[in-house]
């Protein structure tokens, strides 16, 4: 007996396909070109859907009718001056650290892709060590850097010292945090930009140098513009994840949000409230951040639409017929 076509996925808005019999088998009907493919109905979306929506709506009711949860002290600390304070140091370590991130993570990349074996070599190391080290580390590292080096110095031979100063008063909590947070961007950026460069053609980078531009004038006008629909899109989910890694300078006291949050609590003891608080302006900040990182993907992106071109479903069309003949052709030999 012959074995028929499972459902296909996709059936036409019309007519169900029909499947008339025929002296020697089955005739199964041909698509024409003009019909309209459309998903199967998918009876268990709509359940799920509920489901989920009740679980979340029971979620919400626990957690609002937790007696822990303060509202009256989240209302009162969510636009106080400590926490708006600290709202803009974020802001500020965030922006520093991505824009000298991004600096050295174009300097990474090129040194990468040299053929210098000394300069790549040392692109790879820095990469390795900061991305195989976890950020809280680098961060108490540069924080207690005091410990390691009590004096910055410079002292050459027969001329004696020319400049010496306490670390402690050079490497503040804030120039800590965004060594730490810059450094670290730049190692996970690199990799970004790297990826990005190598998508170009080679091809276009050889024709560039063929009608006489420099390797630094073939790379600005000829490479950048076509890496950067590459790197644009993981570059803003780079600034979202730094905003939020803003949080771990708490630990060398950088006078960010959660710093200022934590001194607060740690004399109210109101914890839950305030790190609610925290929370809430994190999830502001990063929901106006995803406007433009939403935009940039859309300008820059290489997402594919989730509606199907004509020329996609006229695919689909010619699969399904090319399958159906071979089904029939099969059962035409038995």
């Amino acid at each position: 007996m012959m074995n028929l076509p499972r459902p296909s996925k996709y059936l036409r808005q019309e007519t169900a396909i029909d499947r008339k019999p025929h002296s020697q088998g089955w005739e199964l009907p041909i698509l024409p070109d003009d019909a309209r493919l459309i998903p199967r109905p998918q009876p268990w979306t709509p359940v799920a859907a509920v489901a989920c929506i009740a679980i979340f709506a029971f979620l919400l009711w626990r957690f609002l009718e937790n007696p822990v949860v303060d509202r009256a002290v989240i209302l009162e600390y969510l636009f106080k001056d400590v926490t708006l304070r600290g709202v803009g140091v974020t802001l500020y370590l965030t922006a520093i650290s991505m824009v000298a991130g991004i600096a050295g993570a174009i300097i990474l990349a090129m040194m990468h892709l040299s053929d210098n074996i000394v300069l790549s070599t040392l692109a790879r190391l820095y990469i390795s060590i900061f991305r195989g080290t976890p950020l809280l580390v680098q961060l108490i590292f540069w924080g207690y850097l005091g410990i390691f080096t009590p004096d910055i110095s410079l002292s050459l031979p027969g001329i004696g010292t020319i400049f010496s100063f306490p670390t402690s008063d050079v490497v503040t909590p804030m120039v800590a945090a965004i060594l730490a947070l810059s450094l670290n961007a730049a190692a996970y950026s690199a990799e970004i930009v790297r990826s990005g460069i190598l998508s170009v053609p080679r091809g276009q980078v050889e024709a560039a140098r063929s009608v006489g531009m420099t390797r630094l004038q073939a790379f600005r006008r000829v490479v950048m513009p076509q890496a950067l629909r590459v790197i644009i899109p993981p570059m803003g989910n780079e600034v979202i994840a730094m905003l939020k890694g803003t949080s771990l300078v708490s630990v060398i006291a950088g006078n960010d949000l959660m710093t200022n949050l934590q001194n607060v609590y740690s004399q109210t003891f109101q914890i839950i409230p305030l790190l609610i608080v925290a929370s809430i302006w994190y999830l502001i900040l990063v929901s106006l951040l995803t406007i433009p990182q939403t935009w940039l993907e859309r300008r820059f992106g290489q997402s594919v639409a989730r509606t199907r071109s004509p020329r996609q479903q006229s695919r689909l069309r010619g699969l399904w017929n090319m399958r159906l003949r071979s089904v029939t052709a099969g059962g035409e030999r038995s």
